[in-house]
């Protein structure tokens, strides 16, 4: 190699090596995985300038082969100028995960068939004739536009049992009025605004399901706080890991409530408050699996019932979203029911 060539050669690298540090730095993400490779290049394509620039960052997306990474490029498929980047991508993550089928993926995939061409057209064609039409897959619990499909907390799972159906529907009534003034969607995020304790509850319920759901703590809130319940109980904790004085620095994604069982995560894996996390959670029978950013965190863990320790947890429940009196988001929600 001449001379110029290698000193061109070393500064590329060099200026590759230091962007790569810099956005880790300033996105302050923990352990490199697609998950968290995802939440970078999502910050990416929303400063992108150019749609060269959004071409290239849906490369590595797809590359990426995440869940939520496919339903990212999804979202871009209707793109004139990055259309067929983000058709490309769902392609590569849709063919190569059969594990996401249903019928978002299958949506997506029947829009990217018409931006594509050649081989990849035809494999989609292929898969698409191969996968079951009654497969529903991941459904969103969330449009990014209102809260349907969400009402407000009334008491717990056993309270609830024991009210007539007049006084739960006049119970709902209230708990929908304090929730819709706590809960708003900004800027298609869906965000607590309160100061109390309100949780956002799914209208339906569920029992063994796997769950996706990316969520952000507020680094300006009292004390960032929250958590996912699961089948109505307590909770998958998110924690401000700076909290040292709650002992927060054992990290998110633990079973909190638990007494008997592990109630704590396994490692550390989260992305420091202001900047996303993503969980990937899988619930059957009483235990419960989490993934946070893509690690490990909680390995088929019996989650406790937290309204009665003599009884296991209940069997099928709604999943609520919950807030700690600090402002919290939470965006890609995204629920598969497991039927075997």
């Amino acid at each position: 190699m001449k001379t110029a060539g290698l000193k061109f050669f070393v500064l590329a690298v060099l200026v590759s090596f230091v962007a790569r540090a810099t956005a880790d730095t300033t996105y302050n993400l923990g352990p490199k995985t697609p998950e968290n490779d995802l939440i970078k290049l999502r910050y990416a394509l929303d400063e992108a300038k150019s749609g060269k620039e959004k071409k290239q960052i849906l490369k590595k997306i797809g590359d990426g082969g995440t869940f939520i990474g496919l339903m990212t490029a999804g979202r871009l498929i209707d793109d004139k100028s990055v259309g067929k980047a983000a058709a490309r991508a769902v392609a590569q993550i849709g063919l190569t995960h059969k594990d996401y089928a249903g019928a978002n993926v299958r949506e997506l995939l029947r829009k990217a068939q018409t931006r594509v061409g050649g081989k990849t057209r035809r494999d989609i064609v292929a898969y698409l004739e191969r996968m079951p039409s009654n497969e529903t897959g991941f459904v969103s619990l969330f449009n990014g536009r209102d809260l349907t499909g969400w009402k407000g907390l009334v008491e717990n799972p056993i309270k609830r049992a024991q009210m007539s159906s007049v006084e739960l529907a006049q119970k709902q009534v209230k708990a929908d009025e304090v929730m819709r003034q706590d809960w708003k969607v900004e800027n298609g995020l869906l965000a607590y605004v309160g100061h109390g304790y309100d949780n956002i509850c799914t209208i339906e319920q569920y029992g063994d399901f796997e769950m996706y759901v990316d969520w952000m703590l507020d680094p300006a809130g009292k004390e960032p706080d929250a958590g996912i319940y699961l089948r109505g109980t307590p909770q998958v904790q998110i924690w401000d890991t700076a909290r040292v004085n709650v002992g927060a620095q054992v990290g998110s994604g633990g079973l909190y409530n638990n007494k008997k069982h592990a109630d704590k995560p396994t490692v550390v894996a989260d992305n420091k408050v202001g900047i996303w996390n993503s969980f990937h959670i899988i619930m059957k029978g009483e235990r419960v699996t989490v993934f946070l950013n893509g690690v490990k965190v909680v390995d088929n863990v019996v989650l406790e019932n937290y309204w009665d320790r003599s009884r296991p947890i209940f069997p099928v429940e709604q999943i609520e979203l919950q807030a700690h009196g600090s402002k919290v988001y939470y965006r890609d929600i995204y629920v598969k029911r497991i039927l075997d």
